[in-house]
Protein backbone atom coordinates (compact mmCIF):
# COMPACT_ATOMS: atom_id res chain seq x y z
CA UNK A 1 0.00 0.00 0.00
CA UNK A 2 1.70 3.35 -1.12
CA UNK A 3 -1.38 6.14 -0.71
CA UNK A 4 -0.85 9.39 -1.85
CA UNK A 5 -0.23 11.36 1.38
CA UNK A 6 0.82 15.41 1.44
CA UNK A 7 3.71 15.30 4.12
CA UNK A 8 3.81 19.60 3.49
CA UNK A 9 1.07 20.27 5.24
CA UNK A 10 0.57 20.24 9.28
CA UNK A 11 4.49 20.78 9.38
CA UNK A 12 5.33 17.10 8.05
CA UNK A 13 2.65 15.49 10.61
CA UNK A 14 -0.35 13.85 8.94
CA UNK A 15 -3.49 12.43 11.64
CA UNK A 16 -3.48 8.39 12.26
CA UNK A 17 -6.67 7.48 13.34
CA UNK A 18 -6.94 3.76 15.28
CA UNK A 19 -10.13 1.76 15.00
CA UNK A 20 -11.23 -1.54 16.10
CA UNK A 21 -11.53 -3.56 13.07
CA UNK A 22 -15.09 -5.11 14.27
CA UNK A 23 -17.26 -2.38 15.90
CA UNK A 24 -15.37 0.99 14.35
CA UNK A 25 -14.95 2.53 17.24
CA UNK A 26 -12.05 4.88 17.60
CA UNK A 27 -8.93 3.89 19.83
CA UNK A 28 -6.66 6.37 19.03
CA UNK A 29 -6.01 9.96 17.23
CA UNK A 30 -2.16 10.25 16.48
CA UNK A 31 0.26 11.81 14.28
CA UNK A 32 2.56 10.23 11.93
CA UNK A 33 6.15 11.96 10.43
CA UNK A 34 6.98 10.26 7.24
CA UNK A 35 9.52 8.11 9.21
CA UNK A 36 6.98 6.65 11.73
CA UNK A 37 4.72 6.04 8.55
CA UNK A 38 7.72 3.89 7.35
CA UNK A 39 7.77 1.98 10.19
CA UNK A 40 4.44 1.46 10.56
CA UNK A 41 4.39 0.18 7.38
CA UNK A 42 7.36 -2.26 7.56
CA UNK A 43 6.46 -3.77 11.11
CA UNK A 44 2.68 -3.32 10.69
CA UNK A 45 2.54 -2.14 14.32
CA UNK A 46 1.35 1.11 14.86
CA UNK A 47 4.32 3.68 15.40
CA UNK A 48 3.22 7.29 15.76
CA UNK A 49 5.06 10.34 15.88
CA UNK A 50 5.98 11.24 19.57
CA UNK A 51 5.93 14.71 21.46
CA UNK A 52 9.21 14.19 22.26
CA UNK A 53 12.22 12.85 20.15
CA UNK A 54 13.55 10.31 22.78
CA UNK A 55 9.73 8.83 23.01
CA UNK A 56 9.65 7.91 19.53
CA UNK A 57 8.11 4.13 18.92
CA UNK A 58 5.58 2.21 18.80
CA UNK A 59 2.49 2.16 21.51
CA UNK A 60 3.15 0.42 24.50
CA UNK A 61 6.66 -0.52 26.14
CA UNK A 62 4.94 -3.55 27.80
CA UNK A 63 5.03 -6.66 25.45
CA UNK A 64 1.99 -7.37 23.73
CA UNK A 65 0.72 -3.81 24.36
CA UNK A 66 0.73 -2.78 20.48
CA UNK A 67 -2.20 -2.21 17.36
CA UNK A 68 -1.50 -4.23 14.71
CA UNK A 69 -2.37 -3.37 11.22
Amino acid sequence: MKPDLNWEKSGGLIPAVVQDAKTGAVLMLGFMNQEAFAVTMATHQVTFFPGRASDFGQRGKIPGDFWML
